[in-house]
């Protein structure tokens, strides 16, 4: 695989991923054509070696692993983290508004979000509704109504001359979107159009819409950009880039030795939930895999969180330290932070520098001004949780938490490469 394929595939992955419930689908897909076997949490499990197995809980977040052919309480895991959800404007449970003959849907901004770039965007909307179907049975369908139904239009500057100067966002009142013009006795719920949609995509008629979690998301799709194609734009690059090289190494791995992928939801707000990294997914994955032999297995093992970085922004020098500023195209950048806000030590840091190195490929390091905060990632959260040795990295980018972000297309095939060899590497500590 070259790396034009390798981006080609990518941006089919992000166009088919407008919401954790699609990626982890589109995981699921995948990972089913590479061989995997299913697991549910409520059955027995017997897992056998040489083997690949996956399991999902809340359809948002998801466990894959290969046992591979050796007694794993001595030979370790190859792990890596990375999370499914991205900033963005989630629907309410009650929505509907309707103002000068306009039909609107109140949001909820969800996580850390960019919010100007949202202004006068193409929005189309997806994500989970739970129904109860003709049958009397409660049942979750994805929908994605893949085509822009929605618009957040900004104010003209005509009518706020300051705008560019001084125009603040207040989160309650600027951000509803617009999604048509309605009549002064129209009743349409939200409800109803969502019964329309799964209707349409799935033909499952709905008796009743029971709860939903849905959110916006740009209609554009993930594209190619710069003369030379040098970079890749899409939205929710941050963090489904990594999943997708997460599950490629994972895929592509020899599976020999045992491997595993963890991508959780809920890392923009916090992680605490049941399938976030603060949650107990993995450990209760892990237990049933490694049995009386975990602890010996977690300390033979390695994780490595990838999570994208911050590039250099040509137009923002200053915001950077002057010796650790990642050049997009110039390789993955380990994350260092001394406070703990990211989990790598030297020992990890030396395993991938020690494996790219060998291989050939660039690696850059990133640390945060000492004057400003520092962000986190799930794995400070894994590594408190497990008691692994956790190496952060990621791609770098520009416009983290944008609704459109970009990175450099050479960067998440060199991750790759280098993550599929950690991920068949016969000793790691």
């Amino acid at each position: 695989m070259e790396h034009v394929e390798f981006n080609k595939d990518l941006i089919e992955f992000l166009n088919s991923s407008p919401t954790p419930w699609h990626a982890v689908s589109t995981m699921k897909s995948r990972l089913d054509a590479a061989g995997f076997e299913q697991l549910d949490e409520r059955d027995d499990w017997s897992l056998d070696r040489n083997r690949g197995y996956y399991v999902i809980r809340n359809g948002s977040s998801i466990v894959a692993f290969r046992t591979g052919n050796k007694d794993v309480s001595t030979s370790g895991i190859r792990m890596v983290g990375a999370h499914t959800d991205s900033p963005c404007l989630k629907v309410k449970p009650n929505p509907e508004l309707r103002r000068k003959g306009y039909f609107q849907l109140g949001v909820e901004v969800y996580g850390g979000v960019l919010l100007n770039p949202w202004f006068d965007r193409d929005l189309s909307l997806a994500g989970r509704v739970t129904l109860l179907d003709e049958a009397g049975e409660v049942q979750d369908v994805l929908v994605d109504f893949r085509k822009p139904v929605g618009f957040i239009p900004s104010l003209a500057i005509h009518l706020d001359r300051e705008a560019n100067n001084n125009r603040s966002i207040n989160a309650q009142t600027d951000l509803p979107p617009v999604l048509m013009q309605v009549s002064e006795d129209d009743t349409t719920s939200f409800a109803d159009l969502l019964s329309q949609q799964v209707a349409a995509e799935s033909g499952i008629k709905a008796r009743k819409v029971l709860g939903y979690e849905l959110s916006f998301y740009e209609a554009q799709r993930a594209e190619f950009v710069g003369l030379r194609n040098e970079f890749v734009a899409s939205a929710r690059m941050d963090n489904l880039l990594s999943c997708y090289i997460g599950l490629q190494s994972l895929i592509h791995t020899s599976g020999d030795e045992a491997a595993l992928l963890v991508c959780n939801d809920h890392e923009e707000v916090g992680s605490m939930s049941a399938e976030g990294a603060q949650g107990p997914f993995l450990t209760a994955v892990l237990d049933r895999w490694c049995g009386a032999g975990k602890a010996r297995a977690i300390a033979h093992s390695m994780m490595i969180s990838a999570d994208n970085a911050h590039g250099v922004h040509p137009n923002y020098l200053d915001k950077h330290d002057e010796n650790h500023g990642p050049i997009l195209n110039q390789g993955p950048v380990i994350k260092v932070n001394h406070n703990q806000r990211y989990a790598t030590n030297s020992r990890s840091a030396a395993l991938y520098r020690h494996i790219s190195d060998e291989l050939g490929l660039p690696h850059q390091t990133f640390v945060v001004r000492s004057d400003m905060g520092c962000g986190s990632t799930i794995g400070p959260l894994t590594a408190g949780n497990l008691g692994v040795t956790t190496l952060d990295i990621g791609v770098p980018q520009f416009g983290m938490h944008s609704i459109r972000e970009l990175i450099g297309a050479e960067d998440g095939f060199t991750l790759f490469r280098v993550l599929a060899e950690f991920m068949q590497r016969e000793k790691v500590f």
